[in-house]
């Protein structure tokens, strides 16, 4: 794979809009690609601070922009419109394409999601294929489990798998196939052409030892933050109970994308109660998730993921507004393997998380065996792709 002692080049471009499991999982992807590539990350969003950047990838900051929590659209940078960071975004990224030469291009979801950034995604998509007998190998990576609940579903999935089998060469899921599989969540009519290979769950670094255990806690948590103050203000309320009831201490990770009037709010009404902690984040969360009696959380990606590495007692309330129906479907998955218990969110108050939370002190996770090296089987099969694209793309040029 190209000259001894040189890396090839690969453009990684990821989006994350409501919390931080995009920019996780790509990050940590990232980091180890970056042993065998010379990865470019095109970032979308903001970076909050304690998210670490990898030494050892090369950052392109794009004009940030993310939903708000109504869904829309908005510049994260108040001295641009949307409209205006959108024009920079696709002029950036089509000047770092053709700058870098890359080898292969990693895109973050798309097309199976993220269609309000088609207008910049697809001419690079376009660029890929213009670029004839030497074109770089283009792939797509997926989470687990897909977004089912649009309005417009049966339309979507159309045109995704026309994308996909117009434009790419590979579709990477990131999940154990036990678990969770493309067609459980994606449903076109057309046949999808594309070859598609699980990789495992994508995990961070490994895991440090366990500390002793301290006092008996209850985390609670809900990824970036953006989409949990609901949650948080439940837990505020349950904790009087809890504290009084079984002597439960509580830390509360509210996340730097919850909103600050939330943040405030939050802040006024735990004055004053013995046993609460709020943070807006913390150095590691599976960390403390390890020396927790119970953990509360919403059921993204990469709290499932440190749910069961951390084998911690949990209640997840899975995020289920605007139709995103994953986490809904990722939370039942891990019911039913034994993993987690379920609250619905439409049922979150004080008294009801209290309630479930005691409960949950007398549960007993099963233990559950997945693939977790979803970050050196990536790097496996990015290797092997290229090298088939690439004696593939010989053989054609030879047969013209």
């Amino acid at each position: 794979m190209g000259e001894a002692g040189a890396r090839p080049s690969l453009l990684l471009y990821c989006q994350h809009v409501l919390g931080m499991g995009h920019l996780v999982r790509s990050l940590a992807l990232a980091e180890s690609l970056a042993a065998r590539f010379h990865v470019v990350f095109l970032n979308g969003g903001p970076v909050p601070h304690g998210v670490p950047r990898p030494r050892c990838i090369d950052f392109i900051d794009l004009p940030p922009v993310g939903f708000d929590p109504a869904g829309r659209l908005v510049s994260r940078d108040g001295r641009r419109s949307v409209e205006r960071a959108l024009d920079l975004r696709r002029e950036l990224i089509l000047t770092t394409f053709h700058r870098l030469r890359p080898r292969a291009v990693v895109v973050e979801l798309f097309p199976f999601g993220r269609k309000k950034f088609a207008n910049e995604l697809l001419p690079v998509f376009d660029a890929v294929h213009a670029a004839g007998p030497g074109r770089p190998l283009l792939v797509t990576s997926l989470r687990d489990i897909l977004v089912t609940g649009r309005r417009d579903q049966e339309r979507h999935d159309e045109r995704a798998c026309t994308l996909a089998n117009r434009f790419l060469d590979a579709i990477l899921v990131h999940a154990d196939p036990r678990f969770a599989r493309l067609e459980d969540s994606f449903h076109p009519t057309e046949r999808l052409r594309v070859p598609v290979h699980y990789t495992g769950f994508v995990t961070g670094r490994p895991l440090p030892a366990p500390a002793p255990s301290p006092a008996h806690r209850l985390i609670v948590s809900a990824g970036g933050g953006l989409v949990g103050a609901r949650l948080f203000r439940a837990a505020v309320e349950a904790h009087a109970l809890l504290f009084e009831r079984e002597g439960l201490r509580t830390l509360l990770v509210a996340g730097p994308f919850l909103p600050e009037a939330d943040w405030q709010a939050l802040r006024e009404g735990a004055r004053g109660r013995p046993g609460l902690e709020l943070r807006r984040s913390v150095p590691s969360l599976e960390a403390e998730l390890f020396r927790a009696a119970v953990s509360v959380s919403q059921c993204g990606y990469n709290a499932a993921i440190e749910i069961l590495r951390t084998r911690v007692r949990a209640l997840v309330v899975p995020f289920s507004e605007g139709g995103e129906d994953e986490q809904r479907m990722r939370a039942r998955r891990l019911e039913r393997l034994g993993a987690v218990r379920v609250l619905e969110p439409e049922r979150v108050d004080g008294p009801t998380l209290a309630a479930e939370v005691q409960s949950l002190l007398h549960f007993t996770p099963h233990p559950v065996a997945l693939d977790m090296d979803g970050t050196g089987h990536t790097v496996e099969l990015l290797e092997a792709l290229l090298v088939a694209h690439e004696g593939s793309r010989t053989l054609d040029y030879g047969m013209a």
